[in-house]
């Protein structure tokens, strides 16, 4: 079910009325929404809708969390999961201003998201009364939009309002602000049947020119790429993309947020293009001479120099944001709309005149591609020290052809998990791309978890990211998440110490963190999660399928090389073309050997 469809229940939920509180209709507007889970952490200004919660019948699941940061990631991972509104909720003062990290992680990896903040009493706003602080003013820039609720009677608008905002065209966060007596006082509860925003649309005008535009310079061109970010996944149009790139074959790079929006596996594919990306991904787009940009917005890890990316290229940009559109590289022709609806225009655009001509003279192209791909895989150097990426292939053996989400905290393990798993589908892979969270790992797993009970859930985490939000296992715990955390132990802030080392002069300033790092078995076994550790590979196979057999939260120690870097890498100010690698003087190791 997408964001914005109904279902029986739903339509019953939006036909109540009747007399109830301000928090009771907060309730009531959340399940004439279809919302069935939501996480939060009560406190002062939200205690109404917390007995709310405890005395009306509802069938809205809340799941107590222990940061409030815990709960907006959590809200994330299940939306990202599901493509359903993710809600969280807080307390007014630092309860809200603990929300701001998510809300600017879901406006910049496009995540829909209701944020519910408690108020101070309306009479008592801008006195700087006791944990008052204006979380509208403050997510102003990181936000779809913020409401500040001033009267009860407004409490079922603002909150369908909310939802529709963050549903419909780009998906992203609202904030619904409610004070305290307004939660108090009794309204006649009645659901919008239709909400009208003035000056906010989604509805989006045929554009047949562009379309016939985009479809001549793909038939002119010799070497085109797809060029394919996480609108796809937002707009549901992983099928279509298929369609699209199978009927042009051509080449297809997917960002980090689109991973799995196109087959890894797929023989079209060159995987991730960027810092961390591919060679042949980079090399790719810097020798083209079409980008054919779907749902991306040509973000600086993927573009390095943007003077210099893809220069002899000419540009056509399907994107539902108007606003992403020539914003950092000049589009030839663009179009905003679905991409449900765009892309399959476009296919039939470019069947209807000498497809196959035009395939038959790309085809040394893309023959160029397959070769720079089948001869520069992502790779590691075996060693005596438990290498990171062989922990990931690792889960990925184990859980081919299983339902498996893949979660990541930010850093080094993040890219390696990038690299070296194989996704083929969309929703299976939830990161934390724009704001690059550290801690989105552990409460973004919980969250996945919960939405898809009977999947294999893995969180690739940092020794670094996992101690920002660790506390959250008790969550785990309490409502028997079975999410497995795989710890890359370096005992080191290592993205950062990769930076150091390569570019000031091995000058590792505060980035160890030997000697600072808890026993993460003991500490796992404290909050009550099965606790594992490998240190060699010999011992890596056996735990990862302890993990997987045990269904229980888990955590797992691995004790990896702490000079391992992440390869290839397209240093600051480069060129995405023009990465560093280390030299190879022994037999490669291939991705999935």
């Amino acid at each position: 079910m997408s964001a914005t469809e109904t279902t029986p229940a739903m339509e019953q939920a939006r036909r109540r009325t009747g007399r109830m509180s301000g928090a009771e209709a907060i309730i009531r507007s959340l399940e004439a929404e279809g919302v069935e889970i939501c996480w939060g952490i009560p406190g002062g200004a939200i205690l109404p809708l917390y007995d709310a919660f405890a005395d009306c019948d509802h069938t809205v699941q809340h799941v107590l969390v222990r940061h409030e940061q815990g709960a907006g990631h959590m809200a994330q991972g299940y939306a990202r999961a599901t493509g359903k509104v993710g809600v969280c909720i807080a307390t007014s003062g630092p309860g809200a201003t603990n929300l701001v990290t998510p809300i600017a992680d879901a406006f910049l990896d496009s995540t829909p998201m209701v944020a519910i903040t408690g108020q101070v009493p309306t009479h008592l706003i801008g006195t700087d009364a006791f944990q008052e602080a204006d979380i509208t003013g403050i997510v102003m820039p990181i936000v779809k939009h913020s409401f500040l609720v001033q009267h009860a009677e407004e409490i079922p608008w603002a909150m369908a309002a909310a939802f529709h905002i963050a549903a419909t065209g780009r998906p992203g966060p609202v904030l619904v602000d409610i004070p305290k007596n307004l939660q108090l006082t009794e309204i006649d509860f009645a659901y919008p049947e239709q909400i009208d925003l003035p000056g906010y649309s989604a509805e989006f005008p045929e554009d047949d020119p562009a379309v016939e535009a985009a479809a001549d310079l793909i038939r002119h061109a010799h070497k085109p790429v797809l060029y394919v970010g996480g609108g796809v996944i937002n707009a549901e149009a992983s099928d279509e993309l298929i369609l699209l790139a199978e009927a042009l074959q051509v080449p297809v790079t997917t960002t980090l947020l689109a991973k799995g929006a196109f087959p890894d596996s797929h023989p079209l594919s060159v995987q991730m293009p960027g810092m961390h990306g591919s060679k042949y991904a980079n090399w790719t787009l810097h020798r083209s001479d079409l980008l054919i940009t779907v749902g991306a917005r040509f973000d600086d890890r993927v573009t390095g120099k943007l003077d210099a990316f893809a220069p002899g290229a000419k540009i056509v940009h399907f994107d539902i944001d108007p606003a992403e559109i020539s914003k950092n590289r000049h589009a030839d022709v663009s179009l905003v709309g679905p991409l449900t609806e765009t892309l399959p225009a476009l296919r039939d655009a470019v069947l209807a005149k000498h497809n196959a001509e035009r395939i038959e003279r790309q085809l040394p192209w893309l023959l160029d591609v397959q070769g720079w791909r089948r001869d520069n895989p992502f790779r590691y150097r075996k060693g005596e020290k438990l290498k990171p990426q062989y922990v990931v292939e690792a889960f990925d053996r184990a859980l081919r052809g299983k339902d498996a989400i893949w979660v990541t905290g930010v850093g080094q393990h993040q890219m390696w998990a990038a690299q070296f798993l194989t996704i083929d589908g969309p929703r299976k892979w939830i990161t934390s791309g724009g704001l690059g969270t550290m801690g989105f790992g552990v409460p973004a797993a919980i969250g996945a978890q919960q939405a898809y009970p009977d999947s294999y859930v893995v969180n690739f985490d940092g020794d670094g990211c996992f101690q920002m939000t660790m506390q959250e296992l008790a969550t785990a715990i309490c409502y028997d998440v079975p999410a497995i955390h795989a710890v890359m132990n370096n005992g080191w802030l290592g993205m950062v110490r990769q930076w150091q080392e390569l570019f000031h002069g091995e000058r590792f300033s505060e980035t160890n963190l030997f000697g600072t790092i808890p026993d993460f078995v003991k500490l796992a076994e404290a909050y009550g999660c099965l606790a594992l550790r490998a240190e060699t590979e010999a011992e890596v196979d056996a735990v990862v399928a302890e993990a997987i057999a045990a269904r229980r939260p888990t955590v797992i120690d691995f004790r990896i090389d702490h000079e391992e870097k992440v390869y290839p890498m397209v240093p600051a100010g480069a060129a995405s073309h023009e990465m560093l690698d280390e030299a190879w003087d022994n037999e490669w190791v291939e991705e999935g050997v």
